[in-house]
C-alpha cells in the first residue's frame, strides 16, 4: 500500500523528472522519515519462474491511482477504488470491463468524511465488497488523530487504523463508523485491508497488515536496521451478512522473512485451483525491489507456503518499475496492481493462469 499526500524521499533512478509539487502530492510509506538514497534496494536471487514477461505494458488508468481494488457490481459495471489523491479522500473509476476502458470520476469522492477518529488526510488502500442487496462495505486505512491528555501531552502517535464505512450503492457516499474497526497501535497500527468471501464455506474474512515497520529502527521503509520488526499479515473472520462484525480473533497467516526485506504487505486473498492463494508485496515500495508475490494453503487459516517462483512480478517485467499492491479481479484470471509511471503510481493489469493449483503464470502484455 502506498500512503497519501505527505512528502517523501524518492530514489532518483525510480522517480526521475518529478517536480516538487508532484512529490508533495505523492506518497510516503510510514511515519518514519525514509532515506531512499542511503538504502537502495537489493534484489534477492530466487528460482526462475517458467515465464518471461518481456513485452511493455501500458497503464489501464494513466494517472496517480495507488492501491487499486476492483468491484464488479450486479448491473455489470466495474468499479476501481484507490488511495487518496487528486483532491479525493478515495478515488474511483468505472468501466464496462475489468480491462477497460476506465473512466476516472473526477467529481466523485465516495468517502468525503473518513470518520471523526481520523486526521482526514492520507486515507489509504480502500477495498469495497458487496455483502448483500443494497449493502456495500468499504475497508480502508485511516490516519488516527493524535491522542493527547488534557494538558496537551501526546498519548499516542499518528498510527493507522482499519476503518469501515457502508453505503447503499458502489459510489456511496459511504458513511464511516464513529470509531476505528481495529488499530493494534502498540504494534505499529494497521494498513492494507482486503475482503474475501470464501466460495467453499460461504464465510467472509478481512486480511490486513500490521504496520510494524512504522515502529522500526530506520533504514529501508523504516525497518532495514536490526532488530527488524514483524509486519504480519492477519486474517479476521467477519459476519458474512454485514461484513463488519468480527467473528473470533484474528490469526496471523504470513510474516516477513529475510528474503522479503523490511516487510510484507498489501495482501489479497483468492481461491484458485482448489487452493487459497494469498498475494502480497515485499521490500520497500520506493525501491526497485518492490514486487508481487504469492503463497498458497489448503485451508484459509493456513499454513501458507511462499512460492519458490516468487517474485511473481518485479521491476523489469513488462517494463515496469516497483510493481506491487496486487488485487485479484474475481472470476477474470487477472490482477490489477500499481507501478511507477509519469503521474505517480498508475493502475496496471496482467493475466494469470494456475498450474495444478501451485504455479501462477503471468501472461500477455501490450
Amino acid at each position: 500500500m502506498v500512503p497519501g499526500r505527505s512528502p517523501y524521499l524518492v530514489h532518483p533512478t525510480l522517480m526521475e523528472n518529478r517536480n516538487d509539487e508532484t512529490l508533495l502530492a505523492s506518497h510516503r510509506r510510514n511515519n518514519n522519515q525514509l532515506d531512499a538514497f542511503d538504502h537502495p534496494s537489493v534484489q534477492i536471487p530466487l528460482a526462475s519462474p517458467p515465464w518471461t514477461p518481456s513485452s511493455q505494458k501500458s497503464p489501464i488508468l494513466p494517472l496517480d491511482f495507488p492501491d487499486p481494488s476492483i468491484l464488479h457490481d450486479t448491473d455489470g459495471t466495474w468499479y476501481a477504488f484507490a488511495t487518496a489523491g487528486n483532491g479525493r479522500q478515495i478515488q474511483v473509476a468505472t468501466s464496462p470491463s475489468a480491462s477497460g476502458p476506465w473512466t476516472y470520476l473526477q467529481d466523485v469522492d465516495v468517502l468525503p468524511d473518513t470518520g471523526p477518529w481520523t486526521t482526514g488526510q492520507n486515507t489509504w488502500a480502500p477495498d469495497v465488497r458487496r455483502v448483500g442487496e443494497g449493502r456495500y462495505v468499504m475497508y480502508y486505512s485511516g490516519q488516527r488523530r493524535p491522542l493527547t491528555s488534557d494538558s496537551g501531552e501526546l498519548l499516542a502517535a499518528r498510527h493507522y487504523c482499519l476503518g469501515v464505512a457502508v453505503a447503499s450503492s458502489p459510489l456511496g457516499p459511504y458513511v464511516a463508523a464513529e470509531e476505528p474497526w481495529a488499530c493494534a497501535e502498540e504494534r505499529g497500527g494497521i494498513i492494507d485491508p482486503s475482503g474475501f468471501l470464501d466460495p467453499v464455506t460461504g464465510r467472509r474474512y478481512v486480511v490486513y497488515k500490521i504496520d510494524g515497520n512504522s515502529v522500526g529502527h530506520g533504514g529501508s521503509c523504516g525497518n532495514g536496521v536490526a532488530p527488524l520488526v514483524a509486519t504480519p499479515i492477519m486474517l479476521q473472520e467477519v459476519d458474512a451478512g454485514d461484513g463488519v462484525a468480527r467473528v473470533g480473533e484474528a490469526v496471523e497467516v504470513l510474516d516477513r522473512e529475510e528474503v522479503d526485506g523490511p516487510l510484507v504487505e498489501a495482501p489479497s486473498l483468492a481461491y484458485l485451483g482448489g487452493r487459497y492463494v494469498l498475494f502480497y508485496s515485499s521490500h520497500c515500495w520506493i525501491e526497485g525491489g518492490y514486487n508481487v508475490n504469492y503463497a498458497t494453503a489448503e485451508r484459509v487459516e493456513g499454513p501458507y507456503r511462499k512460492s519458490r517462483y516468487n517474485p511473481l512480478v518485479q521491476t523489469g517485467d513488462f517494463g515496469l518499475t516497483a510493481p506491487g499492491g496486487a488485487t485479484v479481479v474475481e472470476g477474470q484470471g487477472r490482477l490489477v496492481f500499481h507501478a511507477n509511471c509519469a503521474g505517480g503510481r498508475c493502475m496496471f493489469e496482467a493475466a494469470f493462469s494456475v498450474d495444478q493449483g501451485e504455479v501462477i503464470v503471468m501472461e500477455g502484455g501490450e
